[in-house]
């Protein structure tokens, strides 16, 4: 395994043809194929940065910009933007192109938790990152700040199950939301 690595090393675009089995009910490409080529994207970046094996441990942020018409093709970005000991982010930028007008969209942006998996079925120790633009250096800063973000909501969220329920504070707060109790 090396030390580190450039973040050049492990970056790769899969570009795809959304077909008309890929539609919703609505017409549009059903999200859930998105995320699949999403999740398959994240993968190839984090096992060619981890030299092997890991899986998805979470994801952060799928925004759905815009939707994805029948007959586009679709290409998703991905890159590792931050390691850690055993993980790494990965940042995915989806566009898509119509092939008759030659328009891009951006459709997506998300970030991808992946955990490299050793040969023992545990977490292995990953490749530093090698920042070699600002762009590099830029994506790995936001990804500690995300992940601070991240670990502070999961603090505050934890915090918040622990709260004593007060049945007249949770009652004055939902009668000012769409929702009616039947009890």
């Amino acid at each position: 395994m090396q030390d580190f690595k450039p973040v050049a090393n492990s970056q790769i675009t899969l570009t795809e043809l959304m077909i008309p089995s890929y539609s919703n009910f609505g017409g549009k490409i059903h999200g859930g194929i998105i995320l699949s080529l999403m999740d398959k994207v994240a993968y190839v970046c984090a096992a060619k940065h981890a030299d092997g094996y890991c899986i998805t441990a979470s994801i952060d942020v799928v925004d759905f910009l815009a939707p994805v018409e029948v007959g586009e093709l679709v290409s998703l970005m991905a890159s590792v933007n931050y390691v850690g000991k055993t993980s790494m982010i990965i940042g995915i930028r989806v566009v898509s192109e119509n092939l008759k007008t030659q328009s891009v969209k951006h459709t997506n942006t998300s970030y991808f938790t992946m955990v490299a998996i050793g040969e023992d079925n545990k977490p292995k120790e990953v490749p530093g990152l090698t920042l070699k633009s600002k762009d590099d250096i830029r994506r790995f800063f936001q990804a500690m700040n995300r992940r601070e973000l991240k670990n502070t909501y999961k603090k505050d969220e934890a915090m918040l199950k622990q709260t004593a329920y007060e049945h007249h504070s949770f009652m004055d707060a939902l009668s000012r939301e769409r929702c009616k109790i039947e009890m």
